[in-house]
């Protein structure tokens, strides 16, 4: 059951305007700092699956903060639960005991043990780029092994480890890398080439892993990571042979399995968990991020026993990690998550958001392709059909109309021309059809 809170108005003769804020970020911020739209949006306020510019004008926020707002904005449980460990207790490092950190991981703990029994040692970060980092170190720890697989269209974060793992150009800058590093195709079904059919080719690009290994690599890994579904990639969903058979050949190459959940996980893709568990497969460690902390920085690593073991006797620390009100915050989205049934909400609600998009797909030239599961979409546009050439600048033009409509929708892909559109896991079927009816007159102009 959907959360209704109170509203209440921001003050509409406040000084700040978009040009204001934006004239003094280019000053401020580093340039490399990104905005989104032609009129970038000044959002004044939140509440639940809605934001408000300063003018009051009310948006539903289709992308949830980038992938990062699972139970709401300003959900008056968590707001709550924050609010009264903040006047209690704000901080600590693990160098202390506190109970909020040990009843968190019971609760994440719980939460991924049907992915994997094993699954019971967690280490909790700021950010899934530590998080990943943090995986790749027990993977070379664990297995005396320094070469990893990833794969390509891929992202894991901004650090120089996750930069090498991350499979897009885009991304990767700032050189050199972490040596080590080797990708392999993701399974990108609609871009396969012509004569084999989805089935062929996840096959196919499942195979490459085991070629990889065999010509790139020592024949001994020490790690495959990759996101179930990639998320700045273009959300390109495997088929559903590729994991499992990928996972044979890592585990033949002696390598551990890293599932990152950081855009994947908490429920976003309906029905299970964890993002991997749709796959079947066993992941040595799970990665996550994001909507764990509904916009509160909060990261955390769970693995084995068994691996988790190879830290023993060596340091590793996170000052802000895992501190009393970040637990606190994570505790209250599990909590949340399973008290509103917010997994089979996003099952339920992106189930009718892909069905109402494909019906978009059949009419309009330039949808070529709609993906994804739950509340993890992907719309990719193109020049044609024919051609699949992909088409950016309309993809750009579509996202400014899409905000004119009050639905604010992100991008990705290599060529930036897909449309992401994974809102907070508490959208409701109306809200379903306020992204389409926005999409499609959107779409109608473009």
């Amino acid at each position: 059951m959907a959360t209704v809170i109170k509203e209440t108005k921001v003050n509409k003769t406040d000084s700040w305007t978009p040009e204001k804020v934006l004239e003094m970020r280019k000053r401020l911020l580093l340039p490399s700092t990104m905005t989104y739209h032609s009129q970038p949006l000044l959002i004044r306020r939140a509440s639940m699956q809605y934001v408000y510019d300063e003018k009051d004008k009310k948006y539903l926020d289709a992308f949830a903060g980038v992938v990062t707002i699972s139970v709401g904005h300003c959900h008056p449980e968590l707001v709550k639960k924050a609010q009264a460990q903040m006047e209690t207790f704000d901080h600590s490092t693990t160098l202390y005991l506190y109970p909020q950190i040990v009843e968190m991981a019971e609760k994440l703990i719980e939460r991924v043990k049907p992915a994997n029994p094993a699954l019971e040692v967690c280490f909790f970060t700021n950010s899934g780029c530590e998080a990943n980092e943090l995986a790749a170190i027990i993977a070379k720890n664990h297995t005396k092994r320094h070469e990893f697989i990833a794969l390509r269209h891929s992202f894991h974060g901004r650090t120089l480890m996750a930069m090498a793992m991350t499979g897009q150009s885009i991304w990767r800058h700032s050189t050199p890398y972490v040596f080590g590093v080797y990708h392999a195709p993701a399974d990108y079904t609609y871009r396969r080439p012509e004569g084999l059919t989805p089935q062929q080719y996840t096959r196919v690009c499942a195979d490459e892993v085991e070629n990889v290994i065999k010509y790139s690599t020592s024949g001994q890994i020490a790690a495959y990571i990759a996101e179930p579904i990639s998320g700045f990639g273009g959300v390109i969903d495997p088929g559903p042979e590729y994991f499992p058979r990928v996972y044979e050949h890592v585990k033949k190459a002696g390598g551990l399995f890293i599932s990152d959940e950081v855009q994947t996980g908490v429920g976003r893709t309906g029905k299970h968990f964890l993002g991997i568990q749709h796959w079947g497969v066993k992941p040595d460690m799970v990665t996550m991020a994001k909507g764990i902390g509904n916009g509160y920085p909060l990261g955390a690593l769970v693995t084995t026993r068994e691996v988790a073991a190879s830290m023993e006797g060596k340091t590793h620390f996170n000052t802000f990690g895992g501190n009393p009100v970040a637990m606190t915050v994570g505790g209250a989205v599990l909590d949340i998550l399973k008290k509103e049934r917010l997994t089979e909400n996003a099952e339920k609600v992106g189930g009718k958001l892909i069905a109402g998009l494909r019906k978009l797909q059949e009419r309009y030239e330039c949808v070529g392709d709609v993906r994804g599961r739950g509340l993890m979409i992907g719309v990719e546009i193109v020049k044609d059909k024919k051609s699949k050439e992909p088409a950016p600048q309309t993809t750009l033009k579509l996202m400014d109309l899409a905000k004119d409509n009050g639905v604010l929708i992100g991008k990705g892909g290599m060529a930036g021309n897909v449309l992401r559109i994974k809102p907070p896991l508490c959208v409701t079927a109306e809200d379903a059809d306020w992204i389409i009816d926005a999409l499609d007159k959107a779409l109608k102009k473009v």
